[in-house]
C-alpha cells in the first residue's frame, strides 16, 4: 500500500489498505490462496519460520496466506492506534476469543446490560464454567460504575450504541474508569465500525466487529475480528492460535470486496435510516424512536461528540400494540425481511423483547410508564427510502386488521 493510501482519508483507506504489490501481483484484489501446507525450500528456512510467527510469513494454513493477511491488514489501517488485527470465523468467536485472551478463571468481567445476547449467553454461561464471574451493570449510570470493580475484576465488556435498545454510553469516560482499576476495557463496535467510531482513540483497548455485517455487506459471510495495540495484539493472536481459529481464504476475499465499498453503503443506509426515523418519529402509532442519529432521540448529544458515522441499524417502539397486533405489522412487510444478523444490501425487521434477558437494568425503563412498549428493530439496506416508508404504511394499516 502506497503512503498515499496509509495516509488517506476514510474512503481512499477503505480502497487502498491491505493491498501489497507482494500479495496481489498484476492485479487488483490479491488472489485467493486455498492450502493448509505451506513448502519450504530446505530445512534451513523450515527451521527459521518457527521462531517468525507473524502476518506475511508462510508457516501452515492455520496462520493464513496473503489473502487472510490482506483482509487484517486492511482492518488494522481502518482502525486507529491499531498495531495488528486477528480474524475469526464469526462475529461471536472473536468475542469468545478476545474475551478468553483477557480472562482467567477466578476473574470477574463486568459487561454491559445491553449487549448482544450471544454475549450475555456467553458471559453468564460459558465463562462460568471455567470460574469466571459475570457481573452486569447499567451502561448509563456512569456516576455510579466505580462501584461494580472489585480486586479480581480482569475486563469490561461494552457496547455502544446497546444491541436492540440502541442506548449510546460515554465509551471514554467508561473506558478511563476501567483503566484506573487495571481492567481490559473491550467494545463491541460492530454498529458504527472504526470508519464511525474510532474504538482504540477513544480509550478502548481492543475493537471487536461481526465482519458479518457492514464489511461483508452482502449477507453471504461469517466472520468476525479484534483490533488492539501491540500488547493486547499479540496476546490475541496466541490465543486464537491456540484455540485453531481461522477464516476461509475465500470468505476473506468476500470480506475484502465488501470492505471496498463499505463507506459507501454506510452513507447510504445511514442517511436512509435517518429519513425513515424522522418519519417515524412523526407517525401517531410509534410511541419512541430509538435512534441516537436522530436529534432529541436518546443518546443523540454524546452520539453527535463521539461519532462522526452511523448505520442503517436502528429500533422503534409501538404505541398500545400487543404481540398479535405486532407480528401483523411485520407479516404486512413486503421489502423488509424478517431475519437475524443486519448490515446487508437488503432490508430486515424482526421484533424484541428484552425484558427476560436484562438483569442490570430496568425495560422498559420506569420512566415509560405502564404498557407493552413493544419493539422493532430495523435494519434498513441500499433500497429507496421512500419505498421502504411506503412498505412500513402497509405495516401500520396491518395495525387496525382484527
Amino acid at each position: 500500500m502506497s503512503d498515499a493510501g496509509r495516509n488517506g482519508r476514510r474512503d481512499t483507506k477503505a480502497v487502498a489498505a491491505g493491498r501489497r504489490a507482494e500479495w496481489t501481483g498484476p492485479v487488483v484484489n490479491p488472489p485467493i490462496w486455498r492450502g493448509s501446507t505451506h513448502l519450504y525450500p530446505d530445512i534451513e528456512t523450515f527451521e527459521n519460520s518457527k521462531s517468525r510467527n507473524a502476518d506475511g510469513e508462510f508457516f501452515y494454513g492455520r496462520r493464513g496466506s496473503p489473502t487472510q493477511w490482506a483482509l487484517s491488514e486492511a482492518l488494522t489501517q481502518l482502525e486507529p492506534d491499531a498495531h495488528g488485527t486477528v480474524l475469526y470465523p464469526s462475529g461471536v468467536a472473536a468475542l469468545s476469543g478476545a474475551l478468553m485472551t483477557v480472562l482467567k478463571p477466578g476473574d470477574v468481567l463486568l459487561v454491559t446490560d445491553n449487549a448482544y445476547e450471544p454475549t450475555r449467553l456467553m458471559a453468564s454461561g460459558l465463562f462460568k464454567q471455567f470460574g469466571i464471574e459475570a457481573r452486569f451493570f447499567d451502561p448509563l449510570d456512569l456516576d455510579g460504575f466505580a462501584d461494580h470493580f472489585c480486586d479480581r475484576t480482569a475486563a469490561v465488556m461494552l457496547e455502544s450504541p446497546g444491541s436492540l435498545t440502541m442506548e449510546v454510553c460515554d465509551i471514554p469516560a467508561l473506558a478511563s474508569i476501567a483503566r484506573e482499576h487495571k481492567a481490559v476495557s473491550l467494545l463491541d463496535n460492530t454498529w458504527a465500525s472504526p470508519l464511525g467510531f474510532p474504538a482504540l482513540q477513544h480509550g478502548c483497548d481492543i475493537a471487536i466487529m461481526a465482519l458479518t455485517k457492514h464489511v461483508g455487506g452482502h449477507s453471504d459471510l461469517m466472520m468476525g475480528s479484534a483490533s488492539a495495540g501491540k500488547l493486547y495484539y499479540s496476546r490475541l493472536r496466541r490465543t486464537a492460535q491456540s484455540l485453531g481459529h481461522v477464516v476461509s481464504p475465500d470468505d476473506a476475499a468476500l470480506a475484502l470486496r465488501g470492505l471496498r465499498t463499505m463507506p459507501l453503503r454506510l452513507d447510504k443506509s445511514t442517511a436512509s435510516a435517518l429519513e425513515i426515523a424522522h418519519w417515524l418519529d412523526q407517525h401517531p402509532a410509534v410511541s419512541r424512536v430509538l435512534c441516537p442519529m436522530l436529534p432529541g432521540a436518546p443518546g443523540h448529544a454524546l452520539w453527535k461528540r463521539d461519532f462522526s458515522g452511523g448505520c442503517g441499524l436502528f429500533s422503534f417502539v409501538l404505541s398500545d400494540a400487543d404481540t398479535a397486533a405486532r407480528a401483523r405489522f411485520i407479516d404486512a412487510l413486503q421489502l423488509f425481511g424478517i431475519g437475524f444478523s443486519w448490515g446487508g444490501f437488503e432490508s430486515l425487521a424482526i421484533p424484541y423483547d428484552p425484558k427476560s434477558i436484562r438483569t442490570g437494568t430496568a425495560w422498559p425503563p420506569e420512566s415509560w410508564g405502564d404498557g407493552e412498549h413493544l419493539g422493532i428493530r430495523l435494519s434498513i439496506g441500499l433500497e429507496d427510502p421512500q419505498d421502504l416508508i411506503r412498505d412500513l404504511e402497509n405495516g401500520f394499516a396491518a395495525l387496525e386488521q382484527i
